[in-house]
């Protein structure tokens, strides 16, 4: 098959990397990236702006996330290694497409990771108000750094264990939260009717449930490294359909169930983030140290989220050097299989963070969310496009993996995900989305045209004859 063939080439120079992850340890990767300060302080945003109505966001936010884990799932099945879609993207639509993706990516993923630390430093003032947050930024950060370059095994182990906690923390949060409203007595301001009060159910109209959206596309970005991970996967095959399944149901249920209590729990008014929402319910239920104990939690999802994230920045930088698009380098693997001068390069959106909340400490995390946005959403939208070429090129082919409702779910995607990103431009706080993102893809592209058409074209004429 002329397809396969030409993707072994990009399967060849992506060799070295170890195939030490389970199934379980992919799932929890994937959970680990897309739990983290996306639901547990960015959701304080999206209520900002939705009001109740914020489940409707969450809820479109999912479909997206799901139709794009089928598109994703199909695909990784079919080519499973670390490039993933900035691999796929380069074989089945073209060597420019293939190097925007993987950097538009990798640049996102690098500025989350800064916005997931700055989240680090928000928790901790919950404990020591005093203390700088960028003594947190750095303390942590060393750490991690240091759990990745160790090896693939030791980042699965950590991050499965990170996983597990979070995991049970909101499945006793959804319990307790569960209890304490309906179980409330009347008058209390607690239960299902403040889903009406202070403007009822869409205080912000279907504009503000909207805008949320945006914010839940961020809360849920990281499931597509379940993709990434498949190249060092032990059974990528396997791993990737059980981890498809495993992730989609326990994310739309801990989301949805958990923001719905929230609001039942505390007005949404109330939310903000000064704090984590869920800090706030916590310590409007009573119980003794509780708000304490899930401030803990939620630093421990940060920190998963972190280091699932400097993962993947790691792998993709990785792709980008072996296909000649970043300083060979970086490409390079220690004796235990891990690309230590990518993960280093990768680690530069700690110092924005580090520099950002030595500045702006009030406003860091909003100002790292709306910029990293751009590419996660760019990458997003690419990988339902370069589904249509995929599934265009295998045409009449039987595939291990297939997506339901093609191409409506295809397209579907595609154009949410595009009225999304055009949305940005008109929301004062995610202007800088826009405003930073298309020019940093013409100059992307500029870079592309001038150093690296040439020999990207020569090469697919090599793989494809």
């Amino acid at each position: 098959m002329r397809q396969q063939h030409g993707f072994d080439t990009i399967v060849e120079r992506e060799k070295g990397l170890q195939r030490g992850l389970s199934t379980a340890q992919l799932s929890m990767i994937a959970i680990g990236g897309a739990i983290g300060t996306g639901l547990f302080l960015g959701s304080g945003f999206a209520i900002g702006f939705a009001g109740p109505s914020v489940l409707v966001s969450y809820a479109i936010g999912a479909l997206i996330a799901l139709l794009l884990m089928g598109c994703l799932a199909e695909m990784t099945v079919a080519h499973p290694t670390s490039g993933s879609f900035g691999a796929y993207a380069e074989h089945y639509i073209g060597p420019w497409a293939g190097f925007l993706v993987r950097y538009a990516y990798w640049s996102s993923i690098v500025l989350a990771v800064g916005a997931e630390v700055t989240a680090i430093a928000v928790y901790m003032k919950y404990w020591l108000p005093a203390v700088p947050g960028w003594y947190w930024i750095v303390g942590f950060s060393a750490a991690l750094i240091g759990v990745n370059v160790v090896s693939v095994k030791v980042f699965g182990a950590v991050e499965y264990v990170f996983s597990m906690l979070k995991i049970a923390a909101i499945v006793g949060f959804i319990l307790l939260g569960a209890y304490v409203v309906f179980s409330a007595p009347a008058g209390s301001g607690i239960g299902l009717a403040n889903y009406q009060v202070q403007g009822g159910f869409f205080p912000k109209g279907a504009w503000g449930t909207w805008v949320a959206v945006i914010v839940s596309i961020f809360s849920y970005l990281s499931i597509e490294m379940i993709a990434v991970a498949a190249g060092e996967a032990r059974d990528p095959h396997k791993a990737i359909t059980s981890a498809f399944r495993a992730t989609m149901i326990r994310l739309v249920v801990f989301y949805l169930l958990t923001l719905a209590l929230m609001l039942a729990i505390v007005p949404w008014t109330a939310a903000g983030a000064n704090e984590s929402p869920f800090v706030k319910v916590m310590a409007a239920t009573s119980v003794p140290g509780a708000a304490g104990v899930f401030n803990f939690v939620i630093l421990v999802a940060a920190l998963s989220a972190m280091n699932s994230q400097l993962y993947i920045t790691t792998r993709m930088m990785f792709s980008l050097s072996r296909a000649g698009y970043a300083p060979k380098a970086l490409g390079r693997l220690n004796a235990s299989g891990v690309p230590t001068g990518a993960l280093l390069l990768s680690a530069v959106g700690i110092a924005v963070a580090t520099v950002l909340n030595a500045l702006y400490p009030e406003s860091a995390f909003l100002l790292m969310m709306s910029v990293s946005m751009f590419g996660a959403m760019f990458t997003w939208l690419m990988i339902f496009v370069t589904h249509m070429f995929f599934r265009r090129a295998h045409r009449g082919q039987v595939l291990a993996f297939r997506m339901w409702g093609f191409p409506a779910t295809s397209l579907l995607g595609a154009a949410l995900m595009a009225a999304a990103l055009v949305t940005t431009y008109f929301t004062a706080e995610f202007r800088m989305t826009l405003l930073c993102g298309v020019p940093f893809m013409i100059a992307l592209s500029v870079v592309y045209g001038v150093w690296y058409r040439k020999q990207a074209h020569a090469a697919q004429a090599v793989t494809s004859s």
